[in-house]
């Protein structure tokens, strides 16, 4: 598809990336052009394709959404672990218990969990057709991501554009950056050596800068960066840990390469939080890390999604939805899972 309407390498790559963010495949893997799709598709504030920072960072989109619900009198209750979805004898859903033993009893269930905890972990499993429980075990969660948090004392200065004697943010700051992706032949290759259990030596790199446009986020002077990198596979080769020596090695490896566009970077840091696939399933339930809750490929998409015939949010189990990315249409922070699932549930409410 960017063969047929680019010629500039640089730029096809660039536009690439979006077609392989968060999913194990390279731009030549058959399918990834729709994944490229699904991150233009839709408009902010009227511009078609665009995307925007939260004020506030992200946290902050989920604290609007909670002022706007307990405005019409919804109770939320946070760090209360669900351990499982409790049912009644004709196999309707009767409410959730929590960890420290309390049962809350209602009669619709909106999970935003993935489908694998959702169905594998929560959802007793004699109350599931097998093929249904077959199909989630199938989904393909593959992810390649490593998030990296970043302090640094003052904006990086590229060579391709130098900051000003003010040091004030300049219009490339307040965009997304994308480095070591001149050819799609390089991101090919960050994800062949992915394959084999290796880091990327050479990882495709986006970086934002979030306090160039929101300066509440750091202190003067200083910014947030954000870097969504890849390739980093679960499991690296032979079965070793991604412990503290292997999550340091690969974030240098990054720094280094981003210290090559912007020399004086490393010096900048102050801080570092590297999360590789596993720790983004350990601390957010992202199965393996896939910050999809499960591969944005043809065959799981649309009326596959999160399985067959049961696209439509509504599950096995009367009274259960599925309301996050594991749902239709997928990923992408859009709230259309959501505000689907909450239509159809609804739907229902009013028949109980």
């Amino acid at each position: 598809i960017l063969d047929q309407w680019f010629e500039s390498e640089p730029l096809k790559a660039t536009l690439a990336t979006d077609a392989v963010i968060g999913a194990m495949v390279s731009p030549h893997t058959p399918g990834s052009g729709y994944v490229l799709l699904h991150h233009v598709m839709g408009e902010l504030e009227g511009r078609k394709g665009a995307w925007g920072y939260v004020a506030g960072g992200m946290g902050a989109l989920s604290q609007a959404i909670a002022r706007a619900a307990t405005a019409q009198g919804a109770h939320i209750f946070t760090e209360k672990v669900v351990c499982q979805v409790l049912l009644g004898r004709n196999g309707q859903v009767q409410g959730v218990a929590l960890q420290d033993g309390t049962e809350v009893r209602t009669k619709l269930v909106l999970s935003n969990a993935s489908p694998q905890i959702t169905f594998l972990e929560l959802t007793p499993q004699e109350q599931l057709p097998k093929d249904f429980v077959q199909r989630i075990r199938q989904v393909d969660t593959c992810s390649p991501v490593t998030k990296i948090n970043v302090a640094v004392d003052r904006l990086p200065s590229f060579l391709a554009a130098p900051n000003t004697c003010d040091g004030q943010p300049l219009p490339h700051h307040q965009c997304s950056i994308h480095l070591n992706c001149e050819s799609t032949h390089l991101l090919h290759q960050a994800f062949t050596e992915a394959t084999h259990g290796h880091p990327s030596s050479r990882p495709m790199i986006e970086l934002c800068i979030p306090s160039a446009l929101d300066p509440g986020l750091a202190p003067q002077g200083c910014h947030v960066v954000s870097l969504f990198t890849q390739y980093t596979p679960s499991v690296l080769v032979g079965g070793q840990p991604w412990d503290e020596q292997a999550r340091n090695a690969y974030a240098d490896t990054v720094f280094d390469c981003i210290e090559a566009y912007a020399p004086g970077f490393k010096a900048s840091v102050i801080g570092r939080d590297i999360l590789t696939p596993p720790d983004l399933e350990r601390i957010f339930g992202l199965p393996s890390g896939n910050i999809f809750h499960g591969g944005m490929s043809l065959d799981q998409l649309y009326f596959a999604r999160p399985a067959p015939s049961y696209s439509g949010y509504r599950s096995p189990v009367p009274g259960l939805y599925l309301c996050g990315s594991g749902a239709h249409p997928g990923g992408g922070v859009m709230g259309a899972a959501g505000r689907n699932a909450a239509q159809v549930a609804l739907e229902d409410f009013r028949d109980l």
